[in-house]
């Protein structure tokens, strides 16, 4: 099968998230944006990634920081200008970096136009472009039981009208009528003006979202997100995605990945499986980032390998030479791996881990700021601490369910977005090197003084360098991206063992996620004198009699002759 695998560019390419609130502060307003971005693009490119995906920069009031969007078409002045993006695109296609948008088109900000004009009258050409409903039980209650994903209604009453409108994310970030046609063609509108400017493609916010069954019926009674059964994968998603990719995707040579909360690779391959009726490149599920929670990292669990290994084999093994595979185990929903999968205590060696477990196998890499040099959650103890709507609105769930405030301190400190969302720590000069304010907007760890990227330039046995030799052997070893992956060892709770098959080559990628030393053996049917070590996060590897001891969080790949 592997030697039938259709090749293609955004296959080979790896992605580098720029959450831009956070990432380089250019004109010293404790703010990052895009003269920051434009400073740092070297430093982008000496990773060894082919791409840059953007979180929103477009104007916002930042309820949600950016993905409550007010204007689709403009830069937000906290980042600022549009000649200014035109200038990052056009020097990140000099250094051949690809550029790719968030679409946030589930929802805008309730200061958009659109909306703002929506909630003039039922007359209104615009209110239709919303989910305006009346009450129940004399319009005194909500249309139906719908909760937010924020936590909290899903519907907000609107006295002048009457009439209550729906948001499944934050009350400021009212959704879209896919349904209404004109909805749409504003979508395509927004997608060609990107697109003519010479974007390169779109990650598409919780695109899954976008159709809703038909008279909104009342869901599940859950605390959180009620009502997700009806429109999560809704009735008419790919006639919608299959009519942007016809209309507009379809003209010009871009990708698109798609964030679909609750998928699995049955439903995946509906809209990314290669052929006529495919609607997006690439699916961004959450499976794998549920091995210690329970659906949400608020839901605490011991981490568990052999479910985090079962969705990576499950998906492997599903998508292989139909669908294409996003890879990625940090971005801006995510606390800090390494607090999650990994050991404070072995940092270093556990990222390394890390990182080879995922990029080495199929899919496309998708690597977030911060996360090439191993940043850590920030674990701010108080909720007035905190900055991200979701953590204080899920904050407020918990207390109202009985939990006492050091019991949902610790479960944010654990599982609260703001963890990913601290500013790079570029040096250990004031503010990580990140703003020359000051003060920032938002907190930095304060480990900035040992965990920088100038620190990690020095150090030849760096995550970061390590991130560089890893990429770098995915581009230069074909097998890497297009190999057929088989898991090996599955029954082992600490040992993540999967080999890779691409034509008459083999390679083996062996993870340890124990802190203690312990041994391996080669699976059967692989013999270890016949290959090269060709990667590893110690010194000086040596095997044993077709095996090794592995040192606490040790990585290895085996590339055979």
């Amino acid at each position: 099968m592997s030697d039938n695998i259709k090749k293609c560019w955004y296959k080979e390419m790896a992605v580098y998230q720029i959450w831009p609130r956070s990432f380089c502060d250019g004109n010293g307003d404790g703010i990052g944006d895009l003269k920051g971005v434009l400073s740092k693009l070297d430093y982008i490119k000496s990773l060894g990634v082919d791409a840059i995906w953007f979180s929103p920069l477009y104007v916002s009031p930042f309820k949600d920081h950016g993905y409550d969007i007010a204007d689709y078409k403009s830069i937000s002045p906290d980042f600022g200008t549009l000649e200014e993006f035109k200038t990052v695109l056009d020097e990140a296609h000099k250094r051949n970096l690809k550029v790719i948008m968030d679409l946030v088109i589930n929802h805008t900000s309730d200061q958009h136009k659109w909306f703002l004009e929506s909630k003039k009258g039922k007359d209104n050409p615009y209110h239709d472009y919303y989910f305006w409903r009346k009450g129940r039980n004399g319009g005194k209650l909500p249309p139906n039981n719908w909760k937010s994903n924020f936590a909290g209604p899903a519907w907000t009453y609107d006295e002048n009208l009457d009439e209550w409108y729906l948001h499944l994310f934050a009350v400021e970030q009212p959704d879209l009528n896919m349904d209404n046609p004109k909805v749409r063609e504003e979508v395509k509108d927004i997608m060609k003006f990107w697109l003519d400017m010479g974007v390169d493609g779109f990650r598409e916010d919780v695109i899954t979202y976008i159709s809703k069954e038909e008279g909104l019926p009342n869901g599940f009674p859950l605390p959180v997100a009620a009502g997700m059964e009806h429109y999560m994968d809704g009735p008419n998603l790919h006639a919608y995605l299959k009519e942007f990719k016809d209309d507009v995707l379809s003209k010009y040579d871009c990708m698109t990945v798609g964030e679909a909360p609750m998928m699995t690779p049955e439903k995946a391959l509906k809209h990314i499986e290669e052929g006529p009726e495919q609607t997006l490149n690439m699916m961004f599920h959450f499976q794998h980032m549920e091995a210690d929670c329970l659906f949400v990292s608020w839901v605490k669990t011991p981490f568990n390998l052999k479910k985090l290994k079962s969705v990576y084999t499950n998906w492997q093994n599903k998508l292989y030479g139909k669908a294409w595979n996003a890879l990625y185990i940090e971005n801006h929903d995510q606390p800090r791996v390494i607090n999650r999968y990994g050991s404070l205590k072995y940092r270093v060696e556990s990222a390394k881990m890390l990182a080879t477990m995922y990029i080495c196998q199929s899919g496309t890499p998708f690597i977030y700021q911060g996360q090439e040099i191993g940043m850590t959650n920030i674990c701010l103890p108080s909720i007035e601490l905190y900055d991200d709507v979701s953590t204080k609105n899920i904050y407020k769930l918990f207390r109202s369910l009985g939990f006492s405030d050091k019991q949902t301190m610790e479960r944010a400190m654990y599982a609260s977005r703001d963890n990913a969302r601290t500013p790079v720590q570029w040096n250990s000069s004031k503010n990580a090197g990140f703003t020359t304010a000051d003060k920032p907007w938002f907190h930095i760890n304060p480990n900035y003084t040992e965990i920088n990227v100038e620190a990690a330039e020095k150090d030849p046995d760096s995550i970061l360098n390590y991130y560089r030799k890893l990429l770098k052997f995915r581009k230069e070893n074909e097998i890497v991206i297009y190999g057929q992956y088989k898991e090996h060892y599955h029954g082992r709770k600490d040992l993540f063992v999967y080999s890779r098959h691409y034509k008459d080559q083999r390679m083996l990628v062996v993870c340890s996620f124990s802190d203690k030393n312990m041994s391996f053996k080669a699976p059967e049917g692989f013999d270890l004198r016949d290959a090269e070590i060709a990667l590893c996060n110690y010194g000086n590897p040596k095997n044993v009699d077709n095996g090794c001891i592995l040192k606490p969080y040790e990585t290895r790949v085996y590339l055979f002759k």
